[in-house]
């Protein structure tokens, strides 16, 4: 059964950290990105959609089994921390989509 989640991150950072997200990906998965929308595939079948704001970083995250959504989660939000080192960790609201 699929699954899907959906979090809003509030950070002034978001165009930066899509792109940082997206180039750290896109050696090894299928990305597109521009400043403001990425999408990545991870293998397995998982999908990640992200659209920067001036104040805010929007996530969904679409997994083919609702198994392994929390753990997805939790490799979006780890990296993302990585490339927010500076800023402190950020928040993520994940909720079901």
């Amino acid at each position: 059964m699929t699954a899907a989640s959906s979090a809003a991150v509030p950070t002034a950072y978001a165009s930066r950290y899509l792109q940082q997200l997206c180039k750290h990906w896109a050696h090894k998965m299928d990305v597109t990105f521009t400043p403001e929308l990425g999408s990545i595939a991870f293998p397995g079948g998982a999908t990640l959609g992200l659209t920067a704001h001036a104040d805010r970083l929007e996530l969904r995250l679409d997994v083919p089994h609702a198994g392994e959504l929390e753990r997805m989660q939790g490799v979006v939000a780890d990296h993302l921390n990585r490339f927010a080192f500076r800023e402190g960790e950020l928040t993520f609201d994940w909720r079901p989509a």
